[in-house]
């Protein structure tokens, strides 16, 4: 892999430029590396100053591609066709790429997409999940946690760091994901139980934002009560990260929980109350408006 004098990976592309993927994009940029985007929607991506658009992912093929999709059948869709990665790797003379996953997928189908891609493409695969939200992702102070070869993290890590406070690695491929499988518990639980309090200050008639401002100045105080509160208070609940992505990922805690034989008590809740918010058809809301359905 070619490497700039400041360590930066000197071919990069970041596939995605949704919520998460727009501002991981302009700290890149804004930290003097040369981006290629691509977006389903290309509008999306134009709206980036200072990248340059790619019309398909075979256009977009660099040594390093990072993706920031929903799920993993996401990113195998774009390697495959004439306007795949993989099309786009070999007509660049790109040997050996390495394809970056900051997704949330399963440690399981994650493990073997990549012993798959190294055997027959000889691509390398990086599983580095995010935590720190939208808000964390334009402050570029997100959590990002890797797995897969150790030297290769260790080589694109400073491009972690323009958007990343925290980079940490911890093992093979799918090790990542299983950490961010344990971010997930909390952050999860974190957005119920605030959703269980605001009920019940709201049906006690007390002032939300003052019983917010008593929880932040204790040891209830959260990222998520930083970063979410409002929505209580205003009781909108558009937008921001959806109920059914948070289910996905307690069905992911569930899937990992049973590899490692364990029963998660917890996370099994979580899961059947997520379940009928998107059931009830408020999948598109964010995770939050858990609150609705303890309203009643």
């Amino acid at each position: 892999m070619d490497v700039s004098s400041a360590g930066l990976p000197a071919s990069v592309a970041l596939l995605g430029t949704g919520p998460m993927g727009a501002p991981i994009a302009r700290n890149i940029i804004a930290g003097g590396v040369p981006l290629t985007l691509w977006n389903r929607t290309a509008g999306k991506a134009e709206a980036i100053a200072g990248g340059r658009v790619a019309a398909s992912p075979a256009e977009a093929a660099s040594e390093v591609v990072l993706t920031v999709l929903p799920d993993l059948p996401d990113v195998e869709r774009l390697l495959v066709g004439a306007e795949g990665l993989l099309a786009g790797w070999e007509a660049a003379g790109i040997g050996h790429p390495v394809l970056v996953i900051h997704g949330t997928v399963s440690p399981v189908a994650v493990a073997a997409f990549a012993a798959e891609c190294q055997r027959d493409h000889g691509v390398t695969v990086i599983d580095a999940p995010l935590s720190g939200g939208t808000i964390g992702a334009e402050e570029g102070r997100l959590s990002t946690m890797t797995g897969g070869p150790r030297h290769v993290v260790e080589q694109i890590t400073p491009l972690f760091r323009l958007y990343s406070s925290t980079v940490a690695w911890f093992g093979d491929t799918g090790a990542g994901s299983t950490v961010k499988a344990c971010n997930q518990i909390v952050v999860a639980a974190t957005v119920t139980a605030l959703s269980e309090a605001m009920a019940l200050a709201a049906a006690s008639g007390l002032d939300l934002e003052q019983v917010q401002s008593v929880l932040a100045g204790g040891l209830a105080n959260s990222e998520v009560l930083r970063q979410k509160g409002q929505r209580w208070i205003d009781a909108d609940f558009e937008g921001g990260g959806s109920a059914k992505n948070q289910l996905k990922d307690l069905r992911f805690i569930t899937e990992v929980a049973a590899s490692a034989g364990l029963t998660l008590p917890v996370a099994g809740s979580l899961l059947a109350a997520f379940q009928a918010m998107v059931a009830a058809g408020q999948g598109h809301l964010d995770h939050t408006g858990i609150y609705l359905g303890i309203r009643g």
